[in-house]
């Protein structure tokens, strides 16, 4: 097995990747820039999830995405999206414009959406622009937001069905 000296030395930057020694708990769960080898065949202990939840994809403005989106972290968008967005946290760019559903635990709005919006925290900035209709356990909308369609709390706005199920106000029955 380590030492515990050898697993707090510095780890020399010329030994290849692949020779490395991997113990648990030495790439995962501390502040080392060491990142896992790409061929590890052990599972990820399960701090990794929260690793991963902690990594940021970003959508640059020159880029534009036809289809659907699906990440277990967080998303920046500054382009274009033409599809559903499906996330642990959305944060949709003063330049960005989507056309789709957004579903994620966590959505800030800067920019344009066409399209629902489903979250458990929905935020929408000053500089925000939303067509569509949000469902939502906590909102937010600052002052000079621009927003056209229904707003309706709900106690799991992430469920698949849910949303098409809930009868609106003059609905009798």
């Amino acid at each position: 097995m380590f030492s515990k000296s050898k697993l707090n030395a510095p780890i020399d930057t010329q030994e290849p990747e692949t020779q490395r020694p991997v113990s648990p708990g030495s790439v995962f769960g501390t502040s080392s820039p060491v990142s896992p080898p790409m061929n590890a065949s052990a599972p990820a202990p399960a701090s990794s999830a929260v690793a991963r939840r902690s990594v940021t994809s970003l959508i640059s403005a020159d880029l534009t995405i036809r289809g659907d989106l699906v990440a277990e972290g967080d998303v920046q968008i500054e382009g274009v999206i033409e599809g559903d967005i499906r996330s642990g946290m959305v944060t949709v760019g003063e330049t960005a414009v989507i056309r789709g559903e957004i579903v994620a635990d966590d959505v800030v709005v800067n920019g344009r959406v066409i399209g629902r919006i489903r979250g458990n925290k929905v935020r929408l900035s000053n500089s925000a622009h939303v067509q569509g209709d949000i469902l939502h356990k906590s909102i937010a909308i600052e002052a000079g937001a621009h927003f056209e369609g229904s707003v309706q709390r709900a106690e799991n706005p992430l469920g698949d069905q849910e949303v098409r199920q809930i009868p609106g106000p003059h609905h009798q029955g």
